[in-house]
């Protein structure tokens, strides 16, 4: 059985902080209690774990990534693998590990984040996505721990963060259907407590609105990111409205629509999808997608967050990433 720290302090009479302390070289602990505590581990063959060690350098070398799927759904949407390779990328060359954990819900996330903190395990953490009224960051900016998120905050002052200009990049999808002649639009988003799906949202209602036509809240649908919850959203618009074009927020939703629409609709409707992830290019038909550099804001959210933590000179706080509308078969009339 393993000796804690405790009995370690029992067997040289301090209390289990001043064993820490000396664990840490603390310069105001006493040569002479130093070198009690010293021969009690040695008695004990007690030997400070990489956390207790990492206390010296006050540094793990560690960024802890909180990710907000089950284990079942991590490796299934290929967004969360491409930000992951980002971050990889630059901190491997910064000389920085990567420890990443997931969740099945907000409570949760917000509990590993405070264990992460309370063990020293890692030297930061990086978000991958934001909320609407976002616990963790409510929790990481009241207790002051470095942190970066993949996502524009609410409220961004003294925040770090990385994303891409959602709002527009939507608008844009949709003003491009417009312009080859689209008028009934449909949109499936993600999760509706997600900023990015209100922020996409918006650019689509935006550019709606701009030609005049009255909103339909019909051809308007939220989905969990999966290709099930996709078709089920799809089903629903087909089961109430017409639409020649559907924009979606993540190729996942896309690819579940697109099995909706071939089994509910004789007509061609044109599809767009999110993030282009590999698979899109070989669907069939393939799918037109906006190709939002998913590594890009994984790189520079681990950037901001090292340069942080390594002191830097911080001039900017964010990066917003390039949006390109990646167009295939989807898109085209048969």
């Amino acid at each position: 059985m393993a000796v804690t720290i405790k009995e370690v302090a029992k067997l040289a009479s301090v209390s289990p902080s001043t064993v820490s302390r000396v664990i840490a070289d603390n310069p105001k602990i006493s040569d002479a209690t130093k070198q009690k505590v010293h021969k009690a581990m040695k008695e004990m063959n007690y030997y400070p774990n990489a956390i207790a060690r990492s206390l010296v350098s006050k540094t793990t070398k560690t960024i802890g990534l909180i990710l907000p799927n089950t284990d079942e759904d991590l490796f299934v949407n290929p967004f969360f693998i491409q930000i992951m390779r980002g971050i990889s990328h630059y901190a491997q060359k910064k000389g920085y590990y990567i420890m990443y954990t997931y969740s099945n819900n907000e409570d949760q996330e917000v509990e590993y984040i405070a264990s992460l903190m309370n063990s020293r395990r890692v030297d930061g953490i990086i978000l991958p996505v934001v909320r609407k009224d976002d616990k963790c960051i409510a929790y990481l900016k009241g207790a002051d721990y470095p942190f970066v998120v993949i996502g524009k905050p609410e409220n961004d002052e003294g925040i770090l963060w990385v994303d891409n200009d959602n709002f527009n990049a939507m608008y844009n999808v949709v003003n491009y259907l417009i312009q080859k002649g689209e008028r009934k639009i449909a949109f499936i988003g993600g999760p509706p407590t997600l900023n990015v799906t209100i922020n996409r949202l918006e650019g689509y209602k935006r550019a709606i609105g701009n030609i005049g036509v009255e909103l339909d809240k019909n051809m308007i649908q939220v989905a969990e990111f999966t290709e099930k919850s996709g078709y089920d959203a799809m089903k629903i618009i087909l089961n109430k409205s017409n639409p020649t074009a559907v924009v979606t927020t993540d190729d996942l939703i896309a690819f579940g629509a697109s099995k909706a629409i071939s089994e509910m609709s004789d007509h061609h409707i044109s599809i767009i999808g999110f993030n282009n992830t590999p698979l899109a290019a070989y669907r069939n038909p393939s799918l037109s997608s906006v190709d939002i550099n998913s590594e890009e804001l994984g790189y520079f959210a681990v950037k901001l967050l090292i340069n942080k933590l390594e002191n830097e000179r911080i001039y900017i706080n964010n990066y917003i990433i390039d949006t390109k509308l990646v167009e295939r078969e989807s898109t085209q009339k048969l």
